[in-house]
């Protein structure tokens, strides 16, 4: 069985999440922040989510506050970005660290699976990690690649 299944995670509503409950999903991690100028991508994850979910796909974010103090607001302030602003339906999860000693142990093994420029850590909000059906780490895409950027990779993989 896959590391990524034995993790857990809290989400935004203070539940604990075995991510064992997306076996057999195709899942899309991303690192997130409510005041950061890639923000907007919010929207088009949403749409990803609404465009793939019925086949497999599931998006999960993970709010952050180490680059710029740009998810500085808690639980609610978050949900609201989230839900009020950009109509986001994909699980998010409660605030996390992705980089250092603190780092969600999540967010240690995707870094030591799929590195990056700097290695293993994260450079900004929305890195996204592409985990497969089988929970091994297919790819990772960087802060700047837009979720409508992803579109025909992901539907390859769903086609799988």
């Amino acid at each position: 069985m896959s590391p990524f299944y034995s993790f857990t995670a809290e989400r935004l509503n203070g539940q604990l999440q075995n991510l064992s409950d997306y076996a057999g999903k195709l899942v899309l991690v991303v690192n997130t922040a409510s005041k950061c100028g890639f923000t907007p991508q919010y929207a088009g994850l949403e749409n990803l989510y609404q465009q793939f979910n019925d086949q497999g796909l599931v998006i999960l974010g993970f709010p952050c506050n180490q680059f710029g103090n740009q998810e500085p607001g808690g639980a609610e302030q978050i949900a609201h970005t989230c839900e009020i602003n950009y109509g986001v339906t994909f699980p998010i999860f409660a605030k996390v660290d992705v980089n250092g000693p603190a780092a969600h142990p999540l967010f240690q093994w995707l870094t030591g699976e799929l590195p990056g420029w700097l290695g293993k850590s994260i450079k900004w909000n929305f890195t996204k990690f592409l985990i497969g059906r089988d929970g091994k780490p297919i790819k990772r895409f960087a802060t700047i690649t837009k979720p409508e950027q992803m579109a025909t990779f992901i539907q390859k993989e769903l086609a799988r």
